[in-house]
Parts: C-alpha cells; structure tokens; sequence
C-alpha cells in the first residue's frame, strides 16, 4: 500500500527558480505516494494579512507553475486549503490540546519576529502568527499523512506536528500516525545580486522567464571581485554565476577549470550560464501555455478540493467521535 504525503506553498507572488527543486522534488513522489498538495492560502495571511493578497490571481499563477514543472493532477490532489475546511476545524481542535509553550520554542518563531517584525515593520504579534506551526500540523493530520517532503529548516515543524500526533492519541486513542519528514535535496541559491533570493529584492529569476529575461538576470550576476581582465585566473567559489553552474551545468568541473586557468571570460560563462538556464525553463513556458487555457486550471482545482475532501471528511468524523462532539 502506498504511503501518503502533504505539502504546500504559500501563494504570495511568483515562484522563482528556487523553488523548483522543491517542485521537482513533489513530482519525483508522485508515483511512490498518494499524493496531497495544497495552496495554502490561509498560511499566507499570517503574515500578509494587510498586504491586500489577490489570493484569485496569485493561487493561479501558482498552479500554473506547479502543473508547468510536472505535477500531475492524474496522480496528485491538487486544491486551496481554504476551499477544504477540515483544515481549520481540526486546526481549532488540536489548539485545545496544544500547550502554549510547545509553539513558543519553534526555532523560526523567535526568528522570524525578528526578521519580519522588529526588522521588517510587520504587526505579526498575532495568535495566528503564532500558531502557524499548529496549521500546519492540521494540514499533515487532516490527511493522515505518515510523510512530509520538507527542507531541514522545516524540521521543528514536522516534529511539532509528530507530538502533538502523539498528544492527541494519549488523549482520544490511536487516530494519527506520527508523519516523518523527507529531506528534499534542495540547493541554497543566492539572489543574482548575493543576497537571500526573493522577490521583494527583485534578485529571483523567475520560472517563466524569457530567453531576454534570463539573460538580463545573469548579467546582473556578481562574478569574482579580483578579476580584472578574462585572462586572470579565476576563483570560483566568490562567483554567483559559478554556484548556479554548479547546480544547472552537467559540465561544471569543466567551467571551472576554465575559470581558474583564466581560459574562459566571465561574459562567456554568463552566456554559457544563460543558455543553460533557458534550456532547463523553455519546456515549463512550453507547458504552462497548454494550461494557461480558461477554465483548465480551475478545473484542476475543483477535482483536487474533491479528492482531498473525500479524506479530511473521513477524519473529521473520526475525530470528532473521539473527542465527544456530535
């Protein structure tokens, strides 16, 4: 029997090249697992709550480019967590069993306080912020998902979610499997100018980017400081451009050689660089325009609501018998 897996992506602006990996990743599972993949819209409000969010526009873009890279809608549910309100009735019910403390010592909490709220101006000293970890349990149980494909900074997340799996069974008897968390390899890109990649630093290349589009991003690449003219040697490991290569160039211990033997300019390893990049994206543009027809990916949707409903109605049931409620 296959095992089941949920995940989800927050739908708050384009998805850019680093994310796709963690797309790929989800398409790779597909045919291993029963497979839950959620546009999680109501996760996106803990902290835009006043970026005035088109939730219409950007949940289609975003499907757009998950069924763009491959998933597959014939062997994944693909939905809006709002559109499946199990998620947040099991979300209020595990809050009357979760202790405050156990949301307190989530490692981004504290982090992201600071980052988003002492540092970005963000009011996110909300209940919802910090309960965002217990949504995302709900998200996981409410499937009774026993896998979670997640990179390491997701961890405290997956094994917050396995405790309170094991609370609520001490509590009401053996309901939830304790999920366990898939590490994705997902390499750690920096935006073309250095920095973290995001779309609010404009440094991101977008995954339906052009041919030109490409080219412009790369260009911006921050290559070694230290080399002047294209017959220095290089020094790769400073360069933007060489850490995409290692990641989208099969030939990458060529290029660097060529760098540290000063065989190769950095305008040519940018052009070799754009060229590949514009390889990898033409047949996710390619799918995209099949998809981009009206009514298709709303179709996509409603069939995957329906999939996903068909599970969290079933455990609902189950865990309101549990617990009492009629």
């Amino acid at each position: 029997m296959k095992g089941r897996i949920f995940s989800g992506m927050r739908p708050t602006g384009s998805l850019h090249i680093g994310h796709l990996s963690v797309i790929q990743n989800w398409a790779a599972l597909q045919s291993e697992y029963q497979s839950y993949y959620g546009i999680v819209d109501q996760h996106a409000l803990t902290t835009g709550y006043e970026d005035g969010l088109d939730f219409g526009v950007l949940i289609r873009e975003i499907a757009l480019d998950w069924l763009s890279v491959g998933i597959d809608p014939d062997q994944s549910a693909v939905f809006v967590q709002s559109h499946i309100k199990e998620h947040a009735e099991l979300h209020l019910l595990l809050s009357m069993i979760t202790p405050l403390s156990w949301l307190e010592r989530v490692p981004t909490y504290k982090d992201q306080m600071q980052q988003l709220g002492k540092e970005g101006g963000k009011d996110i000293a909300t209940y919802g912020f910090l309960g965002y970890p217990l949504l995302m349990a709900a998200d996981i149980l409410v499937y009774k998902a026993d896998t979670v494909p997640v990179g390491e900074d997701q961890i405290p997340h997956v094994e917050l979610c396995r405790e309170i799996a094991r609370r609520f069974n001490h509590l009401y008897g053996q309901v939830f499997p304790e999920p366990k968390a898939l590490i994705g390899k997902v390499p750690l890109l920096p935006g073309v100018d250095g920095r973290k990649m995001s779309k609010s630093y404009n440094n991101t290349i977008s995954l339906t980017a052009s041919t030109a589009e490409i080219k412009e991003k790369v260009q911006q690449m921050v290559t070694d400081p230290a080399r002047l003219r294209k017959d220095d040697p290089g020094h790769p490991e400073v360069c933007i451009v060489y850490k995409f290569h290692e990641v989208y160039t099969p030939e990458v211990a060529e290029v660097e050689e060529n760098c540290r033997g000063g065989k190769i300019g950095c305008v040519a390893c940018k052009r070799h660089l754009a060229e590949n990049l514009d390889k990898l994206l033409s047949p996710f543009r390619e799918r995209r325009a099949a998809w981009e027809e009206p009514g298709k990916v709303e179709r996509v949707l409603e069939q995957g609501a329906e999939q996903a409903r068909q599970v969290t109605q079933e455990t609902m049931k189950e865990v309101r018998h549990v617990m009492g409620l009629r």
